[in-house]
């Protein structure tokens, strides 16, 4: 996003106004880095270290380049999840993915399978999910169901309504003797 350290820089702002200490991995800073590495190595390792230091994570499941997630940022939710931490995540997009993948005009009905296929001629997954089966099981196994809105097209990825409810939920279950009431952000 041409505004993405802003939209960090925000996100940080709010994870501090709910007692949290916000990790963002602002991928532009690895650039000036004096390293015979690859860039792209080094911000994959310094993503890796703070995945290791946090003590969970909020991750922006809103469709991203196609009709599902972010897969770097896929990556990083199985990593904290498989070192057994809680994540919480949200969605700027409320559809369904085989909703998303017929609104776009990427599946098709196979009368005779009675299943939903891609142009490819994979069968698409039919569970209601938002995306792959993983996240929202991942999500839910874990008590932090994802949080869906329907934005606008063009707040899409600057909307940050679902981060907050997140951040609520984040609260909630690192500090449950707190009472925390920041506004309507439920689901």
């Amino acid at each position: 996003m041409p505004n993405a350290t802003e939209i960090g820089r925000r996100k940080r702002e709010l994870c501090a106004e709910f007692g949290f200490d916000g990790l963002f991995p602002f991928d532009n800073e690895a650039s000036g880095a004096l390293s015979e590495a690859r860039v792209d190595r080094l911000i994959y390792q310094m993503c890796l270290a703070m995945i290791r230091e946090a003590d969970g994570g909020i991750f922006n499941l809103t469709p991203f380049r196609g009709p599902s997630a972010d897969v770097g940022t896929v990556f990083e939710l199985g990593v904290l999840t498989g070192f057994g931490k809680p994540v919480f995540a949200y969605s700027n997009e409320s559809d369904t993915l085989l909703d998303r993948l017929k609104r776009d005009g990427l599946a098709s009905f196979d009368e005779a399978a009675s299943q939903w296929r891609d142009l490819s001629g994979m069968t698409i997954e039919n569970y209601g999910n938002a995306d792959n089966l993983m996240l929202d099981a991942c999500l839910t196994e874990q008590g932090h169901p994802l949080v869906t809105r329907q934005t606008a097209a063009a707040e899409r990825f600057t909307d940050l309504q679902g981060f907050v409810a997140c951040l609520e939920r984040a609260s909630r279950h690192f500090f449950p003797a707190k009472d925390i009431a920041y506004g309507d952000c439920s689901p």
